[in-house]
């Protein structure tokens, strides 16, 4: 089964917000109120409810005037995933896609994933004890469709496929945008299955990491300490069992003579 790789191309959004519709009425994610801070960005962040979000954002344009950036944010589906190296009850899975899928009749609320994130997307409700997240509507994809998102763009912003082709797509099309248009996303944490073509540097673009990596105290005990943990206590348990086959169990058969002697004295 190939993987699978979804393209958001930063310089096609017109910041309609269908892909964020589609992905509420898909995923049967409820409204909640929210509070209006100044900004046409709606809800000022990714939630429980809200998987995935059109950030708004301006910048100069070098002319004395202002610009608008909109990104598309949600889980990236990383290769090297630190929510699932975290997770200890197997909730946070990779799928045969190379997505992560999440199963929240696991999900025991400890919020590890919350905090390993790189990319700072899983959320926790309080009132369920549960984390969410964008499974990249594993579902859909499992009927041979695109994701919600995808079906519901308008500009062609955003595109679904094989991973080799929705790469070259992306390499291309940043050449074809020249003035130093990138890509964002196969080059860090083992490759994300969400890519972006940004024109604009990635550090320019809100809550994008430059350069998100799996934090090293997660990799020091999920690939360092842990198997080495298992293999001492793996040794314990052969240790003692070759002592029990060549010695046998402990002779006690002793114990009450030695004790009755002595209580006669």
């Amino acid at each position: 089964m190939s993987e699978k790789v979804k393209l958001i191309d930063v310089s096609k959004c017109t910041g309609c917000r269908a892909c964020q519709l589609a992905c509420k009425q898909w995923n049967g994610l409820p409204a909640k109120q929210t509070i209006n801070t100044g900004t046409y960005q709606n809800p000022p962040d990714l939630q429980t409810n809200t998987w995935t979000l059109i950030r708004f954002q301006e910048i100069s344009d070098g002319n004395g005037g202002v610009k608008w950036l909109f990104r598309k944010d949600g889980c990236m589906h990383c290769t090297d995933a630190s929510c699932v190296k975290v997770c200890p009850s197997g909730a946070l899975q990779y799928t045969k896609y190379g997505t992560v899928a999440i199963d929240n009749s696991k999900c025991i609320g400890c919020k590890e994933c919350v905090a390993a994130c790189p990319f700072e997307i899983p959320k926790y409700d309080s009132k369920t004890d549960k984390v969410y997240k964008c499974d990249l509507c594993f579902s859909r994809i499992q009927s041979a469709l695109e994701p919600a998102c995808v079906k519901a763009c308008p500009t062609g912003a955003l595109q679904f496929g094989d991973k080799d082709k929705i790469l070259k797509l992306a390499y291309k099309r940043a050449e074809e945008l020249g003035n130093g248009a990138t890509v964002y996303g196969d080059k860090y944490v083992g490759g994300t299955h969400v890519i972006y073509v940004l024109p604009e540097k990635a550090t320019t673009y809100a809550k994008l990491p430059a350069k998100p990596k799996v934090p090293l105290t997660i990799i020091a005990w999920k690939d360092w300490l842990k198997p080495l943990s298992l293999l001492a206590a793996g040794g314990v348990l052969v240790g003692s069992f070759l002592h029990y086959i060549t010695h046998g169990p402990k002779d006690t058969s002793g114990d009450g003579d030695q004790a009755s002697q002595g209580g006669g004295e």
